[in-house]
């Protein structure tokens, strides 16, 4: 299986966007700027504001217009889309999360960014992390942040049952009966039936790769056995009753949070801002540790949540915007500022060191966090995960077959099942070939 090698290809041959094709980046695209330059960029980061402000003191003949546009929020990707195919009222520089990459690159609607410099500077990056921005032999955005996972847990509530933390998921489980037991009010953590892009971080932990590229066909591996694997676990614990089933980011679970009714959450790094931000009560009792394996071997992690840079076609100043976009996420001083934000995990090499996360953290009981565990997880992802044109899609197929199977209609197993189905179908209305496996 090819990992996306030919996305570039499949863009130019596919018939649904062979109209709105055009050629790579112009002479005049990478030209460098002449005179003052004004780009407008489009993100929803937390704390980019001051990176922005930042940049615009130091460089006044770049100045760079933030419009704070909904987080990861569908509307603001069709808007995109919109106006690029109208080839106006897009901004020159955009916010864009990985898994939509793929569909931005279809559509053509992306600069490559090796010719104005990226193609010198991809050492600076996470390997993972550049590999969810590169295709064939183009780099369509600049690393910005994800968010790699580990386990928050409840020390107080923990050692008050003689628990440690599971290292394994099969210990998972037999904490979560412990837990429950003790006191039925609480759990060890929600399957949150809203929330597909948690569970398909699970399933890349697990050893799953949904998509890829065979040639010219994108290839579908929604219902792998790794992936039935992660659904039969949460279906066992939703079936015993020793998991909620309640949407996460809403204001039940942020009580459960505060109360003590959550015990844990599989989460990524910038969970301890979510927890801090809506369980304050809380600060000093939260610990976290690794992710729980699904046995012996090396150690697995996963990525949940993410983003990049882009510069999208139609701007006339690809390279100012090239500039700004590295700048935005490999200077130390707009790193700090993102980080301060809550921007997640930095994509840039070293980025940790001596900065604000590398510190101890009050709220989780003084633990350095991010060099005790998210460093290491950092590390451990899969790089060989990638994504389709089609992936909102498939994210709302397995959120209403969880759904279902939450109000007794199916199981988690079948939503999983249903979604490579849709999946598949989904890919060919676009006019895109596609089958199943790897």
């Amino acid at each position: 299986m090819k990992r996306f090698r030919t996305i570039a290809a499949v863009a130019a041959v596919a018939a649904v966007f062979a109209t709105t094709a055009c050629s790579s980046n112009s002479a005049a695209d990478n030209a460098a700027p002449s005179g003052k330059v004004e780009l407008t960029f489009w993100s929803w980061v937390p704390g980019i504001d001051k990176a922005v402000d930042l940049w615009n003191q130091e460089n006044p003949d770049i100045q760079v217009k933030l419009d704070i546009t909904p987080a990861g929020s569908s509307g603001t990707y069709a808007k995109m889309h919109s106006a690029l195919k109208a080839g106006k009222g897009a901004p020159d520089v955009a916010q864009v999360e990985y898994q939509e990459l793929p569909g931005f690159v279809l559509e053509n609607g992306l600069v490559d960014l090796k010719p104005l410099g990226m193609g010198d500077k991809g050492s600076k990056f996470v390997d993972w992390q550049l590999s969810q921005t590169t295709f064939g032999d183009s780099i369509y955005a600049v690393p910005q942040a994800s968010g790699p996972m580990g386990l928050f847990y409840r020390s107080d509530i923990f050692d008050s049952l003689g628990i440690t933390p599971p290292k394994t998921w099969d210990e998972y489980a037999a904490d979560a009966k412990k837990i429950h037991d003790a006191n039925p009010n609480q759990y060890i953590n929600t399957f949150p039936p809203g929330n597909s892009a948690w569970f398909t971080a699970l399933a890349w932990q697990a050893g799953a790769r949904w998509f890829g590229l065979d040639g010219d066909t994108w290839t579908v591996n929604i219902d792998s056995p790794q992936t039935i694997k992660v659904a039969e676990y949460w279906d066992k614990l939703r079936e015993q009753g020793l998991i909620k089933t309640e949407p996460d980011f809403a204001n039940g679970w942020y009580s459960d949070l505060q109360n003590g009714n959550i015990a844990a959450w599989p989460s990524a790094q910038w969970g301890d801002a979510i927890l801090s931000g809506n369980a304050p009560a809380t600060s000093g009792k939260w610990r976290v540790a690794p992710m729980p394996q699904w046995g012996d071997g090396d150690f697995a992690s996963a990525n949940w949540g993410g983003s990049a840079t882009a510069v999208l076609k139609g701007t006339k100043n690809a390279q100012a915007a090239e500039k700004f976009a590295y700048w935005l996420n490999t200077d130390p001083k707009s790193i700090d500022l993102l980080i301060a934000g809550g921007y997640g995990w930095p994509a840039a090499k070293g980025a940790l060191d001596g900065s604000a996360l590398d510190k101890p953290n009050p709220f989780l009981g003084g633990q350095n966090a991010n060099k005790e565990v998210f460093e290491q997880a950092d590390k451990s992802i899969d790089n060989k995960w990638g994504w389709i044109p089609t992936t909102a899609a498939t994210y709302t197929h397995l959120n209403d077959g969880f759904q279902a199977a939450i109000e007794g209609n199916g199981s988690f197993v079948d939503a999983v099942e249903a979604a490579q189905k849709q999946t598949l179908a989904d890919l060919k209305a676009k006019g895109l070939k596609a089958r199943a496996g790897s």
